[in-house]
């Protein structure tokens, strides 16, 4: 029943989840951890909602245009399943933030493989990166993601690998100048100071680290499993999953250079875990195995969400 659901990309698929993210968003927040907004802060967390809301369309809209996956909604439940188990990444407007901006960037990213305008979506993506860095710093390592496309696409050309510098200086001179104006030219050195923010206690939570460990173990493995069923595939297509992984291994970084209390940027890597879990499911071809794999990925988060409000 659930793979025949999801297993098309119908708007049913699409109003079901938001409607799910809605409620699980203000449930997170007035219930779960108390907050209480005035009519401001009410209003900016509504807009963060609404770039969540986005941000799966985005994620859609990437796997379909570049036909990463087949033809289903398993990508887009995944990314939302996801948010279940680590409900904290939805009380940090940055994390939501800056996830956005990077799912823009690697849509222009993954589209590189057609060799079509390649300089102009390598500056667009090194943009949106630079642009999600103005919400966690250490975001700028993902212009190794715009380097590692170059090199696989087109390395030969000297002015692909100009072009993330050329997008780097127009960010800073326009955002410079908007700074100047506000009156605000210390944000720069104030901001990009790239510090190391490491909070055992995090970890030292068993719940957290268990939680962590176990996700991390749970993708690469996915990821190991469908590199290894899509191995004959075309190089596009290979190519275009190496970047993905790329993505996770970077978003892990990123959880660890920021691990301080009110931050939880692990929702950087929801994206490539979401892909890959997808692939993963689609490559199962019996009906009944993947029927009882997707109910048991909506079990699992589900359970894993309840056993943390006990705990917590």
């Amino acid at each position: 029943m659930i793979s025949s659901f999801f297993g098309k990309t119908k708007p049913i698929n699409y109003i079901i989840l938001l409607t799910f993210i809605f409620v699980f968003y203000w449930f997170v927040h007035f219930i779960i951890f108390d907050k209480w907004y005035d009519t401001l802060e009410l209003v900016l967390k509504t807009a963060v909602l609404a770039v969540l809301f986005f941000s799966l369309l985005i994620l859609n809209f990437i796997v379909k245009r570049n036909k990463i996956t087949g033809s289903h909604s398993y990508a887009i439940l995944f990314f939302t399943m996801l948010l279940l188990v680590f409900p904290q990444t939805l009380l940090d407007s940055n994390s939501v933030m800056c996830t956005f901006f990077l799912l823009l960037a690697m849509r222009r990213l993954i589209s590189v493989r057609s060799l079509k305008d390649i300089r102009v979506k390598i500056f667009d993506a090194t943009i949106w990166i630079v642009v999600a860095s103005i919400f966690y710093d250490w975001a700028l390592i993902y212009l190794i993601v715009v380097y590692m496309a170059i090199n696989i696409y087109e390395p030969k050309n000297l002015k692909n690998w100009l072009a993330p510098l050329a997008a780097v200086f127009t960010v800073f001179m326009i955002g410079y100048c908007v700074l100047i104006l506000l009156n605000k030219t210390n944000f720069l050195w104030e901001h990009y100071r790239f510090d190391y923010m490491f909070d055992k206690t995090y970890f030292l939570s068993w719940m957290n680290s268990s939680k962590l460990a176990l996700y991390i173990i749970g993708i690469s493995i996915v990821c190991l499993v469908t590199f290894l069923r899509v191995g004959k595939a075309g190089f596009g297509k290979v190519a275009t999953l190496r970047l993905i992984a790329v993505l996770f291994i970077l978003g892990l970084l990123l959880k660890v250079f920021i691990t301080t209390p009110g931050n939880y940027p692990i929702m950087v890597t929801f994206f490539p875990a979401a892909i890959f879990l997808a692939k993963y499911v689609e490559s199962i071809k019996k009906t009944n195995i993947r029927e009882i794999v997707l109910m048991l990925s909506i079990f699992i988060p589900f359970m894993v969400f309840f056993i943390g409000l006990v705990i917590g």
